[in-house]
C-alpha cells in the first residue's frame, strides 16, 4: 500500500507541475460552477416548479455529460502514453512496484485530482440553506462510480495506445458507447434486450443515485466495468514489459 500511496503523490506533484493541469481543473471548476448557478437561477424563477438543486447537478443536465465525456479522457491520456513515448515506464516498471500498482496508483491520482474538488458545491450550497444529506451523499456515490468507470476507462486507452492525442480520442470514444446505451434503450421494444440496455443506462444510474435511491446492482455494474477496465491496463503493461 505504501508504494501505492507513493505512486499517488508521484502522479499528484506531476499534474500540478503542469500548467495543463492548472488549465483543466480551473476549466472544470469554472465550468461546473457556472451550470451550477445557472441551476440556481432556473429554480429560483417563480415560474419554476420546485425541485432539488442537487439532483439537475448530479447529471440532471446534459452539460454535466458533455463535459464528463472531454475532461476524463484529457486528465487520464497522459498518464501511461506519455510515459511510453519519453521512456521513463520501463524504468517504472524495472522499478520494485508491480504493473498492479502502477494502474492502480495512477487511476487513484487522476480520480483524486478531478471529483475530490467538487465537493466545494455542496459546501457552498450548504453555507445558504439546509439540505437533505442522504439525496448528496448517495448523488456523491453516483459521482464516485461514474468518476471511477470513466478514469479506468481512461487509464486502460493510455496503457495501450503510444500516443496521449490516440489515448485521449479512444477514450472519449469507449465513453460514448457507455454513454449510448441510456439512449438506445428508447429505441428497442424488445423486452429482454430494453431490460439488458436499462440495466447498463449511466444516465438512470445518476438519476436514482440523485434521488437518494442506492441500487446495488448500479454499484455492481460499474465497479466490474471498472475493474475489468484496470485488469486490462495492467495485462497490457504486462505485456509491453515483456517486449
Amino acid at each position: 500500500m505504501r508504494k501505492t500511496l507513493a505512486l499517488v503523490r508521484r502522479e499528484l506533484v506531476a499534474y500540478f507541475s503542469s500548467p495543463l493541469a492548472y488549465v483543466v481543473l480551473t476549466a472544470f471548476l469554472f465550468f461546473n460552477g457556472y451550470v451550477f448557478w445557472l441551476i440556481m437561477s432556473y429554480l429560483n424563477d417563480p415560474r419554476t416548479q420546485a425541485m432539488a438543486p442537487l439532483k439537475l447537478f448530479f447529471g440532471g443536465t446534459i452539460f454535466f455529460w458533455l463535459f464528463m465525456l472531454f475532461i476524463v479522457p484529457v486528465i487520464t491520456m497522459r498518464l501511461l502514453a506519455e510515459e511510453r513515448r519519453s521512456g521513463t515506464l520501463e524504468v517504472l516498471l524495472t522499478s520494485p512496484v508491480s504493473e498492479g500498482q502502477v494502474v492502480f496508483g495512477k487511476f487513484l491520482a487522476a480520480f483524486l485530482f478531478l471529483w475530490v474538488p467538487t465537493v466545494v458545491y455542496v459546501l457552498i450550497l450548504a453555507s445558504y440553506t439546509s439540505i437533505d444529506p442522504y439525496p448528496v451523499l448517495s448523488g456523491y456515490l453516483g459521482i464516485a462510480l461514474l468518476g471511477v468507470l470513466f478514469s479506468a476507462v481512461g487509464i486502460l486507452t493510455s496503457a495501450l495506445a503510444k500516443n496521449q492525442i490516440v489515448a485521449a480520442v479512444f477514450a472519449f470514444a469507449l465513453m460514448i458507447v457507455l454513454f449510448s446505451l441510456g439512449l438506445v434503450e428508447q429505441l428497442v421494444t424488445t423486452p429482454w434486450l430494453k431490460g439488458a440496455l436499462g440495466y447498463m443506462n449511466l444516465w438512470e444510474h445518476m438519476d436514482d443515485f440523485s434521488r437518494g435511491l442506492v441500487d446495488t446492482r448500479r454499484i455492481v455494474y460499474q465497479l466490474s466495468l471498472a475493474a475489468l477496465s484496470l485488469f486490462l491496463a495492467t495485462k497490457a503493461l504486462e505485456a509491453s514489459k515483456g517486449r
